[in-house]
Order: C-alpha cells, then structure tokens, then sequence
C-alpha cells in the first residue's frame, strides 16, 4: 500500500510493507516514525475490530519505505489497516498498487481529515496511479490536480468495500475555473479611507511594481487601514500562483473544507512573534506566516517591536522570494514571494513632526528607535512613505474616493507591461530589477537625470537610494504609459524616501 509523508512543500511516496509470522502477538512499526505514527497500531487495532474485522493475533511487523525519511503524523493510519488486511488475505493486493492512502482513524472506524493533501495528489499524479483514496475533508482541494481519481472515503469500511471491488465511490470533481469566477470579491476597498490620497498613490505604485512600502506617522492616523487594502488593489490570482499558494496552507492544515485559495493572502503577525513562527522552522520544519502569504501581503505592525532577529531573517525571503531552512535531519525550501507592507512611528511617543502635538522624545531616543530597524533590511523596502494625521474636514468630506476596482485597473495595464518587459527572463516586475535590468530598462531623459543628480547632492542620498528611486520612478513611468523616464517621474519617487532624509 502507497501512503506519502511531507517534505516542505512538496510530497514523496512512501510503501507502507506488512508482515505477519508466527510469534507473540504483538505489532511494531519501523521506518523511522515519529511518536503519533509509532502510536497508530492501537488506534488501528481498535478501529479493524470496531469495524467488524479480525485483528490477526500474529506478530506483525510495519516498515515504511524508505525508511530514512522522517514519518510523521496520523495519516499513515488507513493504509496500516488496508495492509494488515491485505496481508491476512481480506483484500487482493493487486488493487493496493493502483492506489494511494491517507487519513486518522478513530477508535470507531471513521476516517478523519490530514494535512497535505493537495502537493500528496500531485505526487500521486506524478507516480502515475490511478487515484488516491482520502478522508472527506481531503478531497476538494486534492481534486484540484487533474488526472486521478481522488475517492472521498468515510470509513475504513468504505475503503475496504472498494478495493475489493464490492463498492463504487464517485471520485470527487472541481471545476477550477469556476472557482476563479466565484471568487468574493474585497470585503475593504481603498474607498472607504478618507483623506491621505498621497498614501494612496504610493500604495498604488507599490502593488503596481511589487515593491515593498513602509508607513510612517503617528497613532491613528489609518496606517494599518491603509495595508489591509492594499491585497485589493493588486491584479487577481493565476491559476499557477492559487495552487502554489494553496500548497503552503495544505500543508499546515488550513484548508477547512475549501478546494482552492483564490484571493491574495494577507497575513498580519504580532510583534511578540519568534523568527521560527515568521519564516517557518521548527525541530520538524513547518512554514511560517512569511509562506503563508506568498503571493499576497505580508504587514508588520509597528516594525520597531519585533525583536531584530525575527527581522532580520526576512532578508533572503525579501531577495529571493524563498526561505531555505537547514537543519541536521535536511534541508527544506519555502516559496517566499512576498510584498512586504509595514508601519511605524516616527519616533517612540509617535508624534514628531505633528502639528498639533508635541514631541516628547529627545533627538538620541529618537535615533535609536529608528535603528531598531537596520539599514539591510531598509534596503529591501523601496517605498517609505510619511503618513500625517487625518484633518476634521477630510474625515466629514462627503467626497467620494476611488474605488479599489478602480486603482486595479491601472495596477494591472502596468503589470502587463512589466510582464512584456521581462518576458525573456525570470523577472515578474520591476522590485526584482538588479543591476543590469536597472541599466537597461531606466533610461531617464536629461531633465529627469539633473533632477537625480541634485536630489543626491543635496539631500545626501546613498548608492542604495540611487537604485530605489530608479526603479519606483520606472513604475510610475509605467503607470502614465510613458518610455523615459521623466523628470516628475524622479520627483515623485524620491518624495517615497523618508527616510533617507536627515531628522534635522
């Protein structure tokens, strides 16, 4: 019998052998297995005799192969009991080899839900079976690889009518793109924030280039309204990207009965978080909040909190879209593609440079608050935008404001013209431009370029600012349609960097 076990996001095969010969009646599992796989053989015993079936009083020997991958959880236990009773001679072993298992017993015979199941369907597929049986639960988002036949399975019972051909079960069936179309759409919508159109506009060109933003201003004054809009105005989910990222939630368990995540995930952690629960990690690694909002929105609230290094792990996914964690038993990698979002004070009291009032905080309090956050990982954000205080009269303004679907719409017609851009390499959007790209895609105009050069001299910008004022301003370019880069174009992306400026 074929079973699977986890590997990051990925699944491999597992042959799940059964012996039974003549001793003491007793049941051991090898391969390898981790205590609650170990523990199987008493839920398993209790579930083939509550189901009407004979434990075989033998000594009975359980090997999962190969046997130096880690196994670990309850799937294994379905086909544990397929096996013994195929070895007792109850089922024909030809039908074993034409399918794969997983699912928990309970003590009573029925099958309960497991982690994984969409990457183990995959794995199935790529092996060549014909299907995969699986608890109820499982099966609409395994159903989302085509090509098997993935059998909703109640109880052990079931399973054993089947494999012995006593029993038809409907295979499960999703139509993808109907759950592209069904899709909900934004409950927040941009709209509903009043005033702080510049912010607005920065967040447009962020999620217009896949850059990462980082909001300065005082408390209340709708930083954090701000980010949890900003997954509705970035271009709707592909296909590829939706399984990819439902990849991540299957394999912790977060499915809850759905086929198919087709919404941009938008993870918000709290600050007290562990560098293991941001990236993912663990004696027995498991994705962290960064992977859960791969291809979607990842939003640190009050960035100077977290501890430095749980933020100074998000460097290698901020670079490369991808968490490699290494540990004694292998290596395990983690899709990564995030937009960061994040928001902080401009000093600890938050209210430096409000006009209506007063500072508190001494020029030092203040440097150190700011260096909470290092200049590495300062270097991977591309935007830092100010964020005042709300005025009355913009909070009491009967003005409508743009609509998110509006804002999408030009964040998409820009994104098709990264996408023709780049489409000779590996590169989705401009936040990805390295050097040589930066070189040949941000051509500025003579205007734009005396305007760069004299922004750097007098403000005192750094080579790193250089880079990111480039590539933002090639994003705006490609929000007006235009080839060069102009000289307003330099003028509105160096605004978006703050905190480049000197305090005073």
């Amino acid at each position: 019998m074929l079973s699977s076990a986890l590997t990051g996001t990925d699944a491999i095969l597992i042959e799940v052998e059964v012996d039974l010969a003549m001793g003491m009646p007793a049941m051991a599992v090898v391969g390898l297995p981790e205590a609650a796989v170990r523990e199987s053989k008493d839920r398993v015993r209790a579930a083939l005799r509550n189901s009407g079936y004979e434990f075989p009083p033998r000594r009975i020997t359980v090997n999962l192969a190969p046997a130096d991958v880690r196994k670990e959880g309850s799937a294994y236990d379905l086909p544990i009991a397929l096996g013994i009773l195929a070895a007792s001679g109850a089922l024909p072993e030809a039908r074993l080899d034409e399918y794969a298992a997983l699912g928990e017993l309970s003590l009573d015979g029925r099958v309960k839900p497991v982690r994984g199941a969409l990457p183990i369907a995959a794995a199935v597929r790529r092996r060549g079976l014909r299907g995969i049986l699986l608890p109820t639960g499982n099966t609409r988002e395994a159903a989302v690889i085509e090509g098997i036949d993935v059998v909703p399975i109640e109880t052990l019972g079931e399973a054993f009518d089947l494999l012995r051909g006593d029993r038809f079960i409907e295979p499960t069936r999703v139509d993808v793109p109907s759950l592209f179309d069904a899709r909900p759409d934004a409950a927040l919508d941009l709209g509903d924030v009043r005033g702080q159109e510049h912010v607005k506009r920065a967040i447009e060109v962020t999620a217009a280039g896949g850059h990462n933003i980082l909001m300065v201003g005082p408390p209340g004054s709708g930083k954090t309204m701000l980010a949890k809009r900003v997954a509705s105005i970035l271009p709707p989910l592909t296909v590829d990207e939706a399984i990819e990222t439902t990849r991540v939630h299957s394999v912790l368990g977060m499915m809850e009965g759905r086929s198919l995540i087709t919404t941009r995930p938008f993870r918000a952690p709290h600050h007290t978080i562990s560098d293991a629960g941001l990236v993912g990690g663990g004696t027995n690694p498991k994705p962290g909040e960064a992977s859960l909002a791969h291809h979607g929105v990842l939003f640190l609230d009050e960035l100077p909190e977290f501890r430095r290094n749980v933020l100074e792990v998000l460097r290698q996914p901020l670079e490369e879209g991808r968490i490699t964690i290494s540990r004694v038993a292998g290596t395990v990698t983690y899709p990564a593609d995030v937009m960061l979002v994040a928001a902080m004070n401009p000093c600890p009291c938050g209210f430096l440079g409000d006009p209506t009032r007063e500072c508190i905080c001494p020029l030092p309090q203040i440097q150190r608050y700011r260096t909470k956050v290092s200049g590495p990982l300062l270097d991977r954000i591309d935007i830092q935008v100010e964020v005042p205080a709300v005025k009355y009269d913009e909070l009491r303004s009967d003005t409508a404001s743009e609509s998110s679907a509006d804002v999408r719409k030009r964040v998409q017609n820009a994104r098709g013209k990264q996408a023709e851009r780049f489409a000779a390499s590996d590169i989705f959007c401009n936040a990805q431009m390295a050097t040589r790209e930066i070189q040949l895609h941000c051509e500025t105009d003579e205007a734009a370029d005396r305007l760069l050069e004299s922004a750097m001299t007098k403000l005192a910008l750094s080579a790193r600012a250089y880079t990111r004022i480039l590539k933002v301003a090639r994003t705006i370019a490609d929000l007006t349609g235009a080839k060069l880069i102009g000289s307003a174009h330099i003028a509105e992306a160096i605004q978006y960097r703050s905190l480049d400026r000197p305090l005073v």
